[in-house]
């Protein structure tokens, strides 16, 4: 019999939320889907300038709250500039990427069903302190780990999208002639 996991009370702060480093931004879990029976993550994070995935989709929704700063999506070819306060939904199976354009920005990212905080919590380093990591040459990912990172996509539903990447082409355009 398959026995469903119940969502349970909690209080977490992001003082005390597991956080951790990857791919240039300090992400922490403020729910994860171990606390919500898998229907629901809540991560905050902190992105620097420049910062964001390249085009891809999900299986769950993804919803994004920016708290400070300034960030373009680009969500199934649409362009959608959000500031503080701004709201973003994201549904499932939307290609989308996102380029974070002021110094830093903050945001709160969920997912429904939960899942994709398995990505950081997997693939990233625990956090040394509530900030930015310090910037550090990336060794190239071995053959070993680009299999792992690629089989824990497929188990938490996340589709990389092979193509442009169309915030980033415009973003070396925009510094190359300005």
């Amino acid at each position: 019999m398959n026995e469903q996991v119940r969502a349970t009370p909690s209080l977490t702060t992001l003082q005390d939320a597991p956080a951790y480093w990857q791919v240039g931004i300090l992400w922490a879990m403020l729910t994860t889907g171990e606390q919500t029976g898998g229907t629901y993550s809540l991560i905050w994070e902190l992105c620097p300038r420049g910062s964001g995935p390249t085009p891809h989709f999900h299986d769950q929704d993804e919803q994004f709250y920016v708290l400070e700063g300034e960030i373009t999506y680009l969500a199934d070819g649409q362009e959608l500039r959000a500031t503080a306060g701004s709201f973003v939904l994201i549904p499932r199976g939307t290609v989308h990427s996102f380029r974070v354009d002021s110094e830093t920005a903050t945001l709160l990212n969920s997912y429904t069903p939960a899942g994709f905080e398995r990505v950081i919590t997997e693939l990233g380093e625990p956090a040394g302190a509530r900030t930015l990591p310090p910037p550090h040459p990336h060794p190239p990912v071995s053959p070993d780990q680009m299999e792992k990172a690629q089989q824990l996509f497929r188990e938490v539903g996340m589709h990389l999208v092979h193509g442009p990447d169309v915030l980033r082409e415009d973003r070396a355009a925009e510094t190359t002639s300005g």
